[in-house]
This record gives C-alpha cells, sequence and structure tokens, in this order.
C-alpha cells in the first residue's frame, strides 16, 4: 500500500480506536492536506482537556522508518503545547513499539493496536493481529539462500563487512547480499560505517527471531540402530567420513556434549552428506523407524555446515547451527541451548 492509500485508512481507524476507548472523543472538522494528519481530541475525565495528536504515517512500521518519524515528530512537536505525537503504520514490530514508547510518543496501526500516554491519560491496546499478514519482512531474511547470509553475519558477529566479501563467504550474488543487507538496515540490525563496511548489531535479537522461524526437522532424518556405545558410534561415524572426504558435523546431543561435557546423552544426531546406505553397511547400522540411537540428517542447504568446529577430533556444527537446532530439541535441548547463550555467544557478542 502507498502513503496515499494508507492515510484515509489510518484516519478512519484511529478516530475509531480512541472514540472506542471510552477515554478520548474526537473533535471533527482538524485535518491537513496531502498525507499529514492532526486530529483533535477531548479527554472525558474532569479536567476535559483538549489535545492536538499530530501524526506522522509511515507506509513501513520497520524500526528504521519508525525511528524516522519519531524524530520528526519530534521536531513538530517543539514548543508546542497540549500537543502529543502518534506514529501511524500498517503494522508495527515489537522493536518499533519499544522505540515509540521509549520516545515518549504514541503510535497506531490499521489493525487498530495503539498507545497514548500523556497528562495522565493512559491507552494502550496491543495484541491485534497484523491485518496484512503476508507482509513479514522478516521472513525473507530466513529463506535458504538468505540465512546463508544471517549465519554467516552472526558466525563473525564482529568483523565489518564489504558486500562483496559477505556475499563471496556466504555463496550468494553480490544482488542478493545487498538485499539482504539493506533489510537489515531497515530494522536497525546492521551499522554502516564510513569506509561503507557494515557491522551485524543485536546479533541476540537477531538469532532469536531466526530460533522462531526454524526447526531443525526441515532437514531430512534417518534413523538407525547399532549395538555400540555412544562414544564408539560417534568415532567410527567421524573416522569414516574423514577417510572418505565426506562432509559432516555432530549436532543436538552430540554436539551438546562439546560444550557442556556433563551432558548424557543416548542419540547421535549428525549432519552427513554422504550416501547413507554405505556408512549403514559399512558400519553395520540397522534402519529403525523407531528407538533409534543414531539420526543422520541431510542439510536443507549447504550453509548448514559453514563454520563447522573442531572439537576433540570430531566436526562439531557452528554455534549458531547448533543453538537453531537446540531450541526446537524437547530432549534437554533449551537447557543445554541457554548453556550455549549464555557460555559463548554473550562472552564473544
Amino acid at each position: 500500500m502507498t502513503l496515499n492509500e494508507i492515510t484515509p485508512k489510518l484516519k478512519e481507524q484511529a478516530v475509531k480506536t480512541l472514540e472506542g476507548t471510552g477515554v478520548l472523543e474526537v473533535i471533527p472538522g482538524i485535518t491537513l492536506p496531502g498525507t499529514n494528519l492532526m486530529i483533535k481530541v477531548r479527554a472525558k475525565n474532569k479536567s476535559k482537556q483538549e489535545y492536538l495528536l499530530f501524526f506522522d504515517i509511515k507506509s513501513i512500521g520497520q524500526p528504521r522508518y519508525i525511528r524516522m518519524a519519531v524524530n520528526e515528530l519530534k521536531d513538530i512537536l517543539t514548543g508546542k503545547t497540549k500537543s502529543y505525537g502518534i506514529v501511524g503504520a500498517p503494522y508495527l514490530s515489537e522493536e518499533s513499539v519499544k522505540i515509540c514508547k521509549e520516545s515518549g510518543v504514541g503510535f497506531i496501526d490499521l489493525g487498530g493496536n495503539c498507545f497514548i500516554q500523556v497528562n495522565g491519560i493512559y491507552i494502550d491496546i496491543q495484541g491485534r493481529p497484523n491485518p496484512l499478514p503476508n507482509t513479514r519482512p522478516l521472513k525473507s531474511f530466513f529463506t535458504q539462500k538468505s540465512s546463508r547470509v544471517i549465519r554467516v553475519l552472526l558466525c563473525r558477529a564482529k568483523k565489518d563487512w564489504y558486500v562483496r566479501d559477505l556475499a563471496k563467504e556466504a555463496n550468494v550474488s553480490i544482488g542478493q547480499a545487498s538485499n539482504i543487507k539493506q533489510k537489515l538496515m531497515d530494522h536497525e540490525f546492521v551499522k554502516v560505517g564510513e569506509n561503507k563496511t557494515f557491522r551485524l548489531l543485536n546479533p541476540e535479537t537477531l538469532l532469536e527471531k531466526w530460533t522462531q522461524d526454524y526447526t531443525f526437522r526441515q532437514n531430512k532424518m534417518t534413523h538407525y540402530y547399532s549395538f555400540d556405545e555412544i562414544r564408539d558410534i560417534e568415532n567410527k561415524l567421524a573416522n569414516y567420513c574423514e577417510s572418505q572426504h565426506i562432509q559432516y558435523g555432530f549436532t543436538l546431543t552430540s554436539g551438546a556434549a562439546s560444550i557442556a561435557p556433563s551432558l548424557r546423552y543416548n542419540r547421535v544426531f549428525a549432519y552427513f552428506t554422504g550416501a547413507e546406505e554405505d556408512i549403514a553397511r559399512q558400519l553395520g547400522w540397522k534402519k529403525v523407524a523407531s528407538g533409534p540411537n543414531i539420526s543422520l540428517l541431510q542439510p536443507y542447504d549447504v550453509g548448514v555446515l559453514y563454520g563447522v568446529q573442531d572439537v576433540k577430533g570430531f566436526k562439531v556444527v557452528s554455534d549458531v547451527q547448533l543453538y537453531l537446532d537446540l531450541r526446537n530439541y524437547k530432549e534437554r535441548g533449551e537447557e543445554a541451548a541457554k548453556f550455549l547463550l549464555e557460555h559463548r555467544f554473550r562472552q564473544q557478542w
């Protein structure tokens, strides 16, 4: 939707929402030309105080644009009394809502979510759904190829990048890397330096967003049973892959045990890019539908094995990939993920 399309819809929604609170009544007849909007309201309490609500409307509700609106409103309201600024947008993310509240500015969206806090008047309506559910900008961060870029940035969060170098590292086109950079800027996840390099901001928040969109089950899983002890299974799997020059990486409980040695587990998980029939035959594994002690995962994308690390002679997926997998795993996954966050990521970031 364009700004010209959004403005009248937002004005209609604002009047409906404000009057529906029972706290304010709208005084008709106040408007400004173009895409500007101003509404006069009167408090329904004993004070009968009147206020001018100045709206700064954006067609995009991403944090970067909301922060711009906040700053513009502060300029408009300088020296004005009995006035209050409100950001309007189709829909505001949690980050955008936080920006408004911390800046002392209200907001309203097309769904009727609204926040106003001025001179004893407090209105806070949240939880109403996005009226344009197909517009989920963060979703595009975590598509198959785009997630390669995000994974590289999270794995090397302190590095300053040029777009071309990031594209090469993530194995994507320069155009795709540039598009992801712009989207990250819109959400205030990257900061651009004077020499046109950029660096990741708020990596923990970005990683958390990814966990909400990810499940390790999007990788193809095949289950086996072996009479060997767990550690012997891992040793044989690692030796086989090394001898055959096959990419692999332990994950979930097998990966978590490398960072939390006290973790007890009875099932091996590993990403594996070779022929499963061959390794099962060579190592004497039996394919099973239930009760496995080995699960091989075929990566949904080559980026899954980016940043594989050597741990005591084994290949373990990157901390980022391990965290993503663990957060979705019921058997002590949350506990191991929390350990990873507190003792690895937060110390690095």
